[in-house]
């Protein structure tokens, strides 16, 4: 009787169905990071650094290969997160008794008055961005390998924006941050090209629609961007 009772016990932990064990799932599409320098393409007045004018871009990529050719197509959407630095001391304002509406730029000291340094202006802009691109890689069924080159266009929206100013007042290290929107241009869109191998590339990005809205920038200047730097592609 214990034998055909153990027998049977051991019989049901037998049966009893084995449990998959979840794995992380596969994803269906890349994610990128830009990493760029930024060179305005109008220098009066807006005078930036180039290395402390940069561009960070977080996107995802869905990639579909166009049959079996060499050729895919790579919508996505993401994060463009824009950073002009001047080397001039100055900072974006509006000229006193307009309409809020003429942009100039200004001396820190007509800000900060009571500034003893200054350590860094800028213009921060971050926008939605839809890039579109159209890619051939020289070996499709093994991207980590390949030799890629892409061609696209880019669209964005812009939804911050804001001037920086780091300064030294009363032995203290302070920052003052500014919310408008500076006549920014509320959407921009360009056209990108990138180059490279496996996981790593180069790119440049020119935007066609100006920086700031037409004939609103500071001293009316019409300003437009161009971008180089490096991606790296995870997954």
């Amino acid at each position: 009787m214990f034998t055909v009772l153990c027998s049977t016990a051991f019989a049901q932990v037998d049966t009893k169905p084995t449990e998959k064990i979840k794995g992380r799932p596969t994803i269906p599409g890349t994610f990128a990071i830009d990493f760029g320098l930024n060179f305005p393409t109008e220098e009066q007045g807006f005078n930036t650094n180039a290395f402390g004018s940069r561009t960070l871009n977080l996107y995802y990529y869905y990639d579909y290969q166009i049959g079996n050719s060499n050729f895919s197509v790579h919508p996505g959407i993401g994060f463009g997160l824009e950073r002009y630095k001047f080397n001039n001391d100055k900072t974006l304002g509006y000229i006193a008794g307009t309409d809020n509406d003429t942009l100039k730029m200004v001396p820190v000291s007509d800000v900060l008055p009571t500034a003893s340094s200054l350590k860094k202006t800028a213009l921060i802009t971050n926008y939605i961005d839809i890039p579109l691109e159209v890619r051939f890689s020289s070996n499709p069924d093994d991207p980590g390998r390949s030799f890629k080159v892409s061609l696209g266009f880019k669209f964005g929206v812009l939804y911050d924006s804001f001037t920086k100013i780091k300064y030294r007042e009363d032995g203290e290290t302070k920052k003052l941050k500014d919310n408008q929107n500076y006549n920014l241009n509320p959407i921009r869109y360009g056209v990108l090209f990138r180059v490279g191998a496996g996981s790593f590339s180069a790119y440049a990005n020119y935007t066609l629609s100006p920086l700031f809205k037409d004939g609103k920038g500071p001293d009316g200047a019409e300003i437009n961007n161009f971008t180089v730097g490096l991606t790296l592609a995870a997954f």
